[in-house]
């Protein structure tokens, strides 16, 4: 087997990897060194596949992203398996998935996994499948089951919405994260560019010497704020084509804040299991005035359903469910590790946890989480409802409205918020409030802090935040 190894791709404008040695498609790192890095990798899986006469389970641990896309390649060309890791898990992070995957090639941090181990999962893993890691911050870690065609689908809904041939992408987040993923292979496979540059860097304002004017980036919120605080990188961010928020909800706040400074933003929705978003505002709807997750890509449908499936009308909410060519095959983890082995070009179905409606237009207004619903003296309460609305009062930083346990109410609602200034007083945050949401909306409990628990790309961990809550009202009761 030879570097030459074919991928039936769904792209159009998809590469050979092995055409890329003097290119200059990655930018901030060497394209020869990923070529060498591609070619050496892939001879190592190709020898696999000789001696053993099998392909190989991959575990992708690389933190350097030039060695993690030549190694991601060189198993997708390989038609090998391939688990996508977070370089920085930690000892009882790595051994877990070393269990739950049990690899026969590590690339990466090598010495950190320890492989002497005895194979005990016989599970089969198709060739070709890209795993994508996910459910980690709270509890065991699970993966996210793709193929080149559900990524490419995605792709292609992209390219078809934007109207676009190729695409530039800006990438601050995690390979290994879709979030990440997404945007190389939006690059990739539509003969496009990407820019991988550490977050810090742009904090920093280190690369306004980079012309963004064709190129699209990925931020999740608390990233947005953080470059809206500073006049020169705000500045440098309106300048980028398109900037795609996802990974968390945006309050209303740092919209309006992007707004003002004519930022092309488009708020996005999608997940994992979706290959990144299904949704997406496009950038002159949102600086005309709205804030809605936008319309639904043409490779995509979204329908709004009651929980016994019945399909509900325009502006009536409940939960979204999904179809999509680009929809996840299933979850690999310690319960569930069964594949539902489907052609890529059938549509599939997910039901979400998410509540939403579709108005008239057809964009998308996410109202919260089912699971996270709030049920207080047999009233609904949205947590994303409520923090939208103390993020608007300006006297928070960061703010997660979760539901206690209460004898009385069943749930009582509680903020946990890290306040603008030290000096906030409940009853001023109370009294902003009051025109606002109603009553039964408004926090019972408010507790102060310095942070909150979220991960890399701002997600919330929500067992220590219930566990954070609960500590500091039993001491101050």
């Amino acid at each position: 087997m030879t570097s030459e190894v074919k991928v039936n791709s769904s792209s159009n404008y998809a590469r050979n990897p092995s055409d890329l040695r003097g290119d200059d498609w990655l930018i901030g790192y060497s394209c020869s060194e990923f070529h060498q890095i591609y070619q050496s990798r892939v001879q190592k899986l190709a020898e696999f596949i000789q001696t053993q006469g099998v392909s190989p389970r991959v575990l992708l641990a690389e933190p350097e992203p030039t060695a993690f896309l030549a190694s991601f390649l060189a198993a997708v060309w390989t038609k090998s398996p391939v688990f996508l890791a977070n370089p920085n898990w930690v000892k009882a992070e790595r051994e877990q998935v070393l269990k739950l995957t049990q690899p026969d090639i590590i690339f990466g941090k090598v010495a950190e996994y320890n492989l002497s181990y005895i194979h005990t999962n016989h599970v089969s893993i198709p060739n070709r499948s890209i795993l994508i890691p996910t459910g980690g911050s709270s509890g065991n870690l699970r993966f996210v089951i793709h193929t080149w065609e559900t990524l490419t689908a995605s792709v292609q809904g992209f390219q078809e919405y934007f109207n676009l041939k190729q695409i530039n992408s800006f990438c601050t987040l995690p390979l290994y994260h879709v979030s990440g993923l997404m945007q190389f292979m939006r690059s990739f496979t539509t003969g496009g560019k990407l820019a991988i540059f550490p977050f810090k860097a742009v904090e920093k304002a280190e690369l306004i010497s980079f012309d963004p004017s064709d190129f699209f980036i990925s931020l999740v919120p608390t990233q947005l704020q953080r470059l809206l605080n500073s006049t020169q990188t705000t500045h440098w961010l309106s300048k980028f084509k398109t900037v795609l928020l996802g990974g968390a909800p945006a309050w209303l706040d740092l919209l309006q804040q992007a707004r003002l400074h004519q930022i092309r933003l488009a708020p996005t929705y999608g997940m994992t299991e979706t290959a990144a978003q299904i949704a997406t505002l496009k950038p002159e709807d949102f600086l005309a005035g709205n804030n809605s997750y936008g319309q639904v890509l043409p490779h995509a449908k979204i329908r709004i359903c009651r929980e016994d499936h019945q399909e509900l009308g325009v502006n009536q909410s409940g939960i979204i469910r999904i179809e999509a060519n680009s929809l996840a095959l299933g979850y690999y983890s310690f319960t569930n590790n069964k594949f539902i082995d489907k052609e890529p070009s059938q549509r599939r179905t997910l039901n979400s946890d998410d509540v939403g409606y579709l108005d008239e237009q057809g964009y998308l207004t996410i109202l919260g989480r089912n699971s996270s619903k709030i049920i207080t003296g047999g009233e609904n309460v949205y947590p994303t409802e409520v923090e939208a609305a103390i993020y608007s009062t300006g006297l928070v930083m960061d703010v997660a409205v979760i539901g206690l346990v209460d004898a009385d109410w069943g749930q009582v609602v509680t903020a946990v918020y890290v306040p603008s200034f030290p000096d906030i007083l409940i009853s001023t945050l109370q009294t902003a409030l009051q025109d606002k949401i109603s009553k039964f909306k408004q926090p019972k409990y408010w507790v102060a802090v310095e942070s909150l628990p979220r991960n890399a790309q701002g997600k919330l961990n929500f067992k220590q935040l219930e566990k954070l809550a609960e500590n500091m009202i039993g001491e101050v009761g």
